[in-house]
């Protein structure tokens, strides 16, 4: 029986992982490989023209963090990376909030596009290459995203590589991907880019705060807020694409990634409000008896 990416992930991470479903993806991968470019000119970016360096990307990442880099720290003590840390946390901080702005320009100083049907500019539009290069400074953050998980592994932060963290990195790359090559840069995804860049620019702050005190870690009040921001953004989308749905069918934003958006907002939602429960309302409750 064929996997779901989810159900593949769900399985590398567990503790006993079946690599098997991975030879499942490169027959898919092949097919649509196959199919035509929509932004040829969005495809000539490094990453954003081949789904194999796409691919090898994001399998090698898996096996680093699932298997060789606990290998590779089986008998070593946690890296002291702190002041990598300090700087990387500062770099995504910085980033995420240059591309916060950008968007907040483009779309709501001076609107590109109507938030009630947000399609892909056309070619010759004067702002599309910043469309352009927008989604793939996006897309960028995402790759370089992949590196939260890398320094729980030089950690051994074990507990931090939840299948909610890794499916979560590996679909904000996977996706953006095939959007682009199936549809092209922008559209309504501008609207996940705008959420998410703003709750990345929150978070790498708590993070860059924690790391450069370690002793505030437990004391910054506002830290499940952070969660809940992430929970909200994609309600957002969802809502977005269901007033869409029903109030502008005409909208030529495809209707498959009107039910991406909200099918695949559904499961984080799910299980971002899982994780919050877990983190934050558990315990809570805990110590009350």
């Amino acid at each position: 029986m064929e996997m779901s990416t989810q159900q593949c992930l769900t399985s590398l991470i567990s503790t006993h992982p079946d690599y098997t479903c991975l030879n499942e993806m490169f027959p898919r991968l092949i097919e649509l490989s196959d199919l035509p470019v929509a932004d040829p000119v969005a495809a000539k970016f490094p990453f954003l023209g081949s789904a194999w360096l796409v691919t090898f990307l994001l399998i090698s990442y898996l096996l680093i963090i699932l298997k060789l880099g606990k290998k590779f720290m089986e008998h070593r003590k946690p890296y002291n990376i702190n002041n990598i840390l300090i700087v990387y946390n500062v770099f995504q901080m910085i980033y995420n909030v240059i591309m916060f702005c950008m968007i907040v320009y483009y779309c709501i100083i001076k609107p590109t596009y109507d938030f009630t049907c947000m399609e892909t500019l056309s070619f010759d539009h004067p702002r599309k290459n910043m469309e352009r290069a927008l989604s793939y400074a996006f897309f960028v953050n995402k790759i370089i995203d992949l590196l939260d998980t890398i320094f729980f592994v030089l950690r051994k932060s074990y507990k931090q590589i939840t299948v909610l963290h890794v499916y979560h990195h590996v679909l904000m790359v996977f996706l953006p991907y095939w959007v682009v090559r199936f549809y092209g840069v922008g559209a309504q995804f501008v609207t996940t880019a705008f959420l998410n860049t703003f709750v990345h620019a929150v978070m790498y702050l708590y993070y860059m705060i924690t790391a450069m005190y370690p002793g505030m870690k437990g004391s910054l009040w506002w830290k499940k807020y952070i969660t809940v921001l992430q929970i909200i953004q994609f309600l957002i989308g969802m809502i977005q694409s269901a007033y869409i749905l029903n109030f502008n069918p005409e909208c030529d934003f495809p209707k498959i990634f009107h039910a991406i958006i909200i099918i695949g907002g559904a499961i984080f939602v799910a299980m971002f409000s899982n994780f919050y429960i877990r983190a934050y309302i558990m315990p809570q409750r805990r110590k009350l008896k």
